[in-house]
């Protein structure tokens, strides 16, 4: 069979380049050698030589976290290209890329969400009554940011103000939304047309974090992940057919992950990663292995699902 000859994009612009590129390194080492030739292009630097070497590229796997890589950007330049690649397209990596728009969305799909409340730069907040509104602790995240970059946990209204300002360094718009003590889960889908939910994973962070912030996403060991999550068939059913509305309310297409919080019986979905991570910690190849797939497969999958949406969508 002939060798697919494989665009390999990491690195890139935003403040997760180096997740990037860690995420990058290690699915170079896992995707098998005698299906694909292998080129690695860093969007910082190689976009005209991608261009120029498109006519023989069989298809690429985006490994782009944040702004210019997860929100529609480079998957607009590949459509343009005519080159396949994994995952959403323009509309779903956009969407799936504000989390502002994706609740909104999620709402109109009847799933749950944290009360939350939108700020812009120049409004002005009154802490007290915010926290009257949406009660103490308070989530604080910018729209458009992922690996929880730029997010804070308040617990007192005197560091509101502090957050806002942490958050506004990343985006022009922030959410401020009520926290939910539960248990935090996460579910992966995979597939086109038909899409199979994978085995839920539960998160539970060290002692010394707040939440699964961004050094608790990337440091190994400092955070316990279990798979599957220690929750009975009936709630398993549930977060995973949760994860497949998740999916297709924002307009995904191949794979995505599902970020919920489990109180009292009750979900909350909290967002969607459309490119989600693939480093040694990152979750989906976990769920992917409790269901028997390989991380080298699950590579494999991915192209394969890019070549048939290309086909469907020409």
């Amino acid at each position: 069979m002939k060798k697919l000859t494989l665009a390999l994009l990491s690195g890139g612009i935003s403040s997760e380049r180096d997740v990037s590129i860690a995420s990058g390194d290690q699915v170079y080492e896992a995707l098998d050698s005698e299906k694909y030739d292998i080129i690695r292009y860093d969007p910082k630097t190689d976009i005209s030589r991608l261009v120029a070497d498109a006519p023989k590229i069989d298809a690429a796997l985006i490994i782009l976290h944040g702004p210019m890589g997860e929100d529609g950007t480079i998957q607009g330049l590949l459509d343009l290209l005519e080159i396949p690649y994994q995952g959403s397209g323009v509309l779903g990596s956009a969407i799936g890329m504000n989390k502002l728009v994706s609740k909104q969305l999620y709402e109109k799909s009847g799933l749950r969400v944290p009360p939350y409340m939108v700020m812009k730069r120049d409004d002005v907040l009154n802490p007290e009554k915010c926290a009257e509104r949406l009660g103490l602790p308070l989530v604080v995240k910018p729209i458009g940011s992922g690996s929880s970059v730029g997010i804070s946990i308040v617990k007192s209204i005197d560091l509101l103000n502090d957050a806002l300002d942490e958050a506004f360094a990343y985006d022009d718009t922030v959410l401020i939304e009520a926290y939910i003590d539960g248990i935090e889960l996460t579910g992966g889908v995979i597939g086109n047309d038909k899409i199979e939910a994978l085995p839920i994973i539960e998160i539970i962070p060290d002692k010394s974090y707040d939440f699964f912030d961004y050094t608790a996403k990337y440091t190994a060991g400092a955070t316990q992940e279990i798979c599957p999550a220690r929750i009975n068939d009936a709630l398993t059913k549930k977060a995973q057919a949760l994860a497949k509305i998740a999916h297709n309310a924002l307009f995904c297409r191949g794979y995505s992950r599902t970020d919920m919080i489990l109180k009292n019986q009750d979900f909350f979905v909290l967002e969607t990663n459309t490119i989600p991570g693939m480093t040694a910690t990152s979750l989906l190849p976990l769920a992917a292995d409790a269901a028997g797939i390989s991380f080298s497969r699950l590579l494999d999958r991915l192209i394969e699902l890019s070549i048939e949406a290309h086909k469907t969508n020409r």
